[in-house]
Formats: structure tokens, C-alpha cells, sequence
């Protein structure tokens, strides 16, 4: 079957962090509900918690952009030993000696420190203000993202619920079936010891119920697993029990699906909302590069005190100090071009990113259009499958009074018996594929948030 599948394609993930998670000391047992499932999800899945810390990172980013904006002071202290103090060579004609000559003096003491601040203030700069702005957005498309993930997690963790519900409902009709075939089993052994039967339809009946024995095992080891897929979504240690508190009747399946009058839908869709931010950020980035044609305004100051002297004793006992305070305008000329082309390029991909954006509400009406027609198939064919489980039941029904009366054959009841086991599995695949298709439908819609 088709629900089997996603199994089928998770449980080699499952046992790996089965392995990579460290057992609780004590196993916990849960009752959730689908939406239980799905908060929890939102506390344990990596990727949602990572997405988290994505949205404290962003903060930590625009505090940091606005911190360019501040003062910038530094601090600083040197300290040097001349082993040899620097000789300069002066004209001889200074101390009245020949022209030509000169004359070594050493200029410096031996030992020299100083300890200052500098500080510096943006006044002025189109760069900073555009970056503010982006850090802002940038915070915003981490929100966005960690509500794309959630809305993954939210999916992923329905279906795996609702995987669940079938495997019991497939358990619970085959344990129905088990019990009548078995009743029918002792009521053909008994008429064979009466001599009314043969033993051929004793062996029939075995044949089918040890067949469907067999599919009950192979059904509670199945179900096992879609209990383990399901805490494997929802980022719970496989080890912890887990039982469902929702029902089948409990969810709601009507062919009331039809949205098509719903034409601005995609605004709904998160995707479509993070594909708007990346535009915002690629106009930013536009605005950034036009910036770079501003002049910046800079106001400095520094303070300084200089130390000299021969003995290391006496070197802080004088203080030479110094200070200033300052501006600092730099006004761009000209570059090669480079200001041009980068704002060119910025434009490009801002055009591009619009253009994406359309080709991506394009697919989103697609994908709701698909998802609407997936979800109406999906419910005819459940209640076709209903339908015809009803009448296989029915059909059998009286192939055991015709065989009891002796108007019929235990072939007859045979087969009635495999249509209504193929009936049940025809149902259970139609109530999956109803489910999941409902799951996508209000996906596509964007109705979960």
C-alpha cells in the first residue's frame, strides 16, 4: 500500500537516531492528540529548534548592526627600550664645521611609553542606514523561516498521526474478520464431523484464516513502526510510549474543498510571503549600492599621554600629554566604474527575484489546483470503497445462508470471503490516501500556520 511507503522510506532514519539518542532514565508515556503531537514537534524537532535559534541569531545580528552607529573608542599603551637610540646626521655647517660634512647626533631617550583612547562616531553614512534596515529584515525572514518550518513539522506529524489511525482501523476490521471466519471455521469442522460436509471446505476456510493471521501480524508490526515513524517526526525518543487520543470520526472529511473562487490564496502560503522578503532584502541591497555615491561624515577624537625618559625608574614621573578632536569627510570621485556596475548587477537581481516571485504564485496556484482535485478524487473514491465494503459484507452474508441451506458452495463462500478481504484493503488505502490528500489540500491553502 501506498501509506506503507513512507515507512518503507523513514526507518532506516528512525534507527539511526534510535542508536544516536541516549535512552531516558525513565520511559515516559504520553497521551497526545494529533495537535498535541504537533506542539510538542514544535519544542523537540531539530529543525524547528534550530530555526529558533536562527530567529535569536538575527536579533543578536541587528543589535550588532546598530552597534556600528555608536562611539567606537579603543584603547592603547606602548612601551619601548631603545638598546640603540636612533642617529640622525646633521650638516656639519651647523655646528661651523666644513660644508659637506656632517655631524652624528642621537636624538630620543632610552626609554619611551605612551597610553592613550581614540574615538570615533559615525556622523553620516548611507551604507549604515541601508544596513540597518536590512539587519531588520533579515530578523524578519529568520521569523519567516522558522513558521515555513513549523509548517513542515505541522504536515510531516499529521500524516504520520493520521498513518497511525489507519493502522488501527485496519487492525480493528481484520480482527472483525478474524472473529467471524473463525466462528464459520468451528461451525464447518463441526458439520464435517456430522458428515454434511467435506473435509476440501474445512481446508478452504483454514487456507483463508491462516492467511489472515498472518496479515494481523504482519498488520501490529506494522503499526509498531508507524507509532515510531510518527515520535520520530515529532523529535520524541522512540523508547517513550505513546497512544492517540483522536479518533477516526473525529476528523472531519466533507467534498466542501472547492476553493477555486479563492484566487489571492498565495498570500496565505508562507513560501510566498518569504519570496516577497528576499526581494525586500535584494532592494536593500540595491539601495546599499546607490549609497556608495554619498560622502561620509566621520567626528574623531584622541587623547594620548607620552612618557620619556634614560632612567626606567623616573619614566612615569613626566607626562607629555596630547589630544584632538576631529572630522573626517571622505567624498567618492571616482572608482573605474566599479559603483555603476555593482548597482547595475543589484538591479538584476532584484528583476530576477520578481520574476521569481511570479513564477512561484504560479506554482502555488498549481499546487492548490492539484491538491484541490486529489482531495475531491480521494473522498469519491472512499466512499466508493465504503460502497463496496458494505456490499462484499452483504455478499457473503448470504453466501453463508446459501451455503448453510445448501443452495450453495463453499467456493462461493470462499470467494465472497477474498472479496471482502480485498474490499478492506481497497477501503483502507482509499481512507489514507482521503487523509493525506486533506493534509495537502489545506497545506496548499495555506490554512496550516
Amino acid at each position: 500500500m501506498k501509506y506503507l511507503l513512507f515507512t518503507a522510506t523513514v526507518f532506516c532514519a528512525i534507527v539511526f537516531k534510535s542508536y544516536a539518542q541516549e535512552a531516558p532514565p525513565n520511559n515516559q508515556t504520553f497521551n497526545f492528540s494529533v495537535q498535541d503531537c504537533i506542539n510538542y514537534a514544535y519544542e523537540h524537532q531539530d529543525s524547528v529548534v534550530n530555526a529558533g535559534l536562527d530567529v535569536k541569531s538575527a536579533e543578536y545580528k541587528v543589535k550588532e548592526t546598530r552597534g556600528i552607529g555608536l562611539p567606537q573608542v579603543s584603547g592603547s599603551a606602548t612601551f619601548q627600550d631603545y638598546l640603540k637610540i636612533p642617529t640622525t646626521l646633521l650638516p656639519g655647517e651647523v655646528f661651523g664645521q666644513p660644508a659637506g660634512t656632517f655631524i652624528p647626533v642621537k636624538f630620543g631617550v632610552k626609554y619611551q611609553s605612551s597610553i592613550g583612547a581614540t574615538a570615533d562616531q559615525i556622523l553620516f553614512d548611507g551604507s549604515y542606514l541601508v544596513g540597518l534596515k536590512a539587519s531588520k529584515t533579515y530578523k524578519e525572514l529568520s521569523l519567516k523561516t522558522l513558521t515555513r518550518n513549523k509548517i513542515q513539522i505541522s504536515v510531516s506529524v499529521t500524516k504520520a498521526y493520521y498513518q497511525v489511525l489507519v493502522s488501527n482501523e485496519q487492525l480493528r476490521l481484520t480482527d472483525a474478520n478474524l472473529k467471524q471466519l473463525k466462528q464459520q471455521y468451528d461451525e464447518t469442522v463441526a458439520q464435517n464431523k456430522q458428515g454434511t460436509v467435506e473435509k476440501i471446505d474445512v481446508d478452504r476456510i483454514a487456507v483463508q484464516y491462516n492467511n489472515l493471521v498472518t496479515t494481523r501480524e504482519n498488520t501490529i508490526r506494522s503499526l509498531a513502526l508507524n507509532y515510531q515513524v510518527l515520535k520520530f517526526q515529532m523529535g520524541m525518543p522512540i523508547e517513550n510510549a505513546l497512544s492517540l487520543k483522536d479518533k477516526l470520526e473525529d476528523i472531519k472529511l466533507d467534498d466542501t474543498a472547492d476553493l477555486a473562487a479563492d484566487t489571492s490564496f498565495y498570500h496565505n502560503r508562507i513560501e510566498y510571503s518569504l519570496s516577497e522578503t528576499g526581494i525586500a532584502l535584494k532592494k536593500l541591497d540595491l539601495k546599499r549600492q546607490q549609497s556608495q555615491y554619498l560622502p561620509t561624515l566621520k567626528a574623531n577624537a584622541s587623547y594620548t599621554s607620552s612618557y620619556q625618559n634614560n632612567s626606567f625608574g623616573n619614566l612615569y614621573k613626566m607626562n607629555f600629554p596630547s589630544s584632538y578632536i576631529g572630522l573626517t569627510l571622505n567624498i567618492p570621485i571616482f572608482n573605474g566604474w566599479q559603483r555603476l556596475n555593482q548597482v547595475r548587477q543589484s538591479k538584476i537581481a532584484v528583476l530576477k527575484s520578481q520574476n521569481d516571485l511570479e513564477n512561484a504564485k504560479n506554482g502555488l496556484k498549481l499546487e492548490a489546483s492539484q491538491a484541490n482535485v486529489a482531495y475531491v478524487n480521494g473522498l469519491q473514491s472512499l466512499n466508493n470503497q465504503k460502497r463496496n465494503r458494505e456490499l462484499a459484507e452483504e455478499v457473503l452474508r448470504v453466501s453463508k445462508i446459501k451455503y448453510q441451506q445448501g443452495v450453495g458452495s463453499s467456493i462461493e463462500v470462499t470467494q465472497a470471503q477474498t472479496s471482502l478481504d480485498d474490499a478492506n484493503d481497497k477501503y483502507i488505502q482509499g481512507l489514507y490516501d482521503a487523509l493525506i490528500s486533506k493534509v495537502d489540500l489545506d497545506k496548499a491553502y495555506g490554512r496550516i500556520k
